[in-house]
Parts: C-alpha cells; structure tokens; sequence
C-alpha cells in the first residue's frame, strides 16, 4: 500500500506544479487554492509512504514523478521542446524510479 501512497503523491505533485503556473505568483484565486490543495494532497500521502519506506527512495521517487509527469505535460500541452535528447533524459528519470522501486 505505501507504493500505492506513493503513487498518489507523485500524481498530486505533477498537478500543483502544473497549476503553479497558472497562480501568476498566486495572485489568482482559484488557480492557488487548487495547487495549495493539490500540494496537501500531495505531501499527506508522501507522509503515509513514509511510515513504510526509506525516507531517500520516497523522496527520490515522488521527485522523479513529478519531474516526469510536469515534463510530459510541458512538451504534450504546453508545446516545450520534445527533443531526443530531452526525452531520453525524461526514460532515465523513469529508469531511476523503476531501480529505487526493484530494491526497495
């Protein structure tokens, strides 16, 4: 169960850092609540994976996740760049996720 936590919390992460861009530096009310929620979402389960796993393979994989999901989401909707090089970048992330998650 705590992975399923973890799963969660990395989903939640790649919502509120999508939505942070949407705050204009939280002058936007409901862009901000949204991402304030999102981010409680987020780090109430990363503290329930916690109470399993090691505090370094949680943190790395919630970074990891969010890191490529928001990546994913930049270069599919936002139009950022999709190059080679960045999306090979984006399969050692998920690599380095899937390795913590083997020797955990």
């Amino acid at each position: 169960m705590a992975w399923v936590w973890l799963a969660i919390a990395g989903g939640f992460e790649i919502v509120w850092a999508v939505l942070l861009k949407y705050t204009e530096g939280f002058t936007r009310l409901w862009p901000s609540l949204g991402t304030l929620g999102a981010m409680g979402v987020s780090f109430y389960c990363m503290s329930r994976a916690l109470q399993v796993l090691p505090m370094g393979t949680v943190y790395a994989v919630w970074v990891g996740i969010g890191a490529f999901g928001t990546a994913l989401w930049g270069m599919a909707i936002e139009g950022e760049p999709a190059g080679a090089l960045r999306v090979f970048c984006l399969v050692l992330i998920l690599a380095g996720v899937a390795g913590l998650k083997a020797t955990a």
